[in-house]
């Protein structure tokens, strides 16, 4: 079996740290890390650039405030494999979460300033399978997108089969992925600015009221 020694908490929300005390007792000594004292059995308060090792794997820590004031993505490296990031409620496949505590300037930071400077190859772990929803807003914005298009298809086979649409890459994001897209003519036109903060701000409101 697998001894679970160290766990790492993107928020404080229960769907994605409800199970820490639980843990906790059930496995004393357990290390829980994050970046919000709101977080479950907290006992490992992370910073923006810290790393630390799980086993051979290095894992950084990157402060994206926004849906949450204390949120936290996990960039995971190991010998002989692409990286990983573990982005819970700020980057989605083809989305970005809601801004619950947070502000535009602050998701531009997290997905253009920190996640797109990723290598195009770092697999993106989310929270949520909220995919095939996400692209059709995707679609609504950038409707000659072909990336988007391709995507939608893929995404339905995926879907008709049973399988997962998670992991995407960092590369891909840039190609479908308005909010990641804040710079580009077709996602600005939609917005109707071309200030790359105030689009993600238009989009992020559009996207709100967005029902397909």
């Amino acid at each position: 079996g697998v001894k679970v020694e160290q766990v790492l908490t993107t928020h404080h929300h229960w769907d994605h740290a409800g199970g820490n005390e639980e843990l906790n007792t059930k496995a004393p000594g357990m290390k829980f890390y994050g970046g919000d004292d709101r977080i479950g059995a907290l006992n490992k308060t992370v910073a923006h650039n810290e790393t630390f090792n799980i086993g051979s794997m290095k894992v950084t820590c990157f402060e994206t405030p926004c849906h949450t004031s204390g949120h936290i993505c996990y960039l995971v490296e190991g010998e002989g494999a692409d990286p990983a990031v573990f982005t819970g409620d700020t980057l989605f496949a083809a989305g970005c979460g809601r801004f619950f505590e947070g502000t535009a300037p602050q998701m531009y930071r997290a997905l253009i300033e920190i996640l797109s400077s990723l290598p195009d190859n770092t697999r993106v772990y989310c929270g949520h399978e909220y995919t095939a929803q996400n692209l059709k807003f995707a679609k609504h914005v950038e409707p000659d997108n072909l990336a988007v298009l391709a995507m939608i298809e893929e995404v339905a086979k995926k879907r008709e089969a049973g399988e997962p649409t998670i992991p995407t890459t960092i590369g891909q994001e840039k190609t479908f992925n308005p909010f990641m897209r804040v710079k580009e003519s077709g996602v600005q036109k939609f917005a109707g600015c071309s200030d790359p903060v105030e689009v993600m701000k238009v989009i992020r409101s559009a996207k709100d009221k967005f029902r397909g």
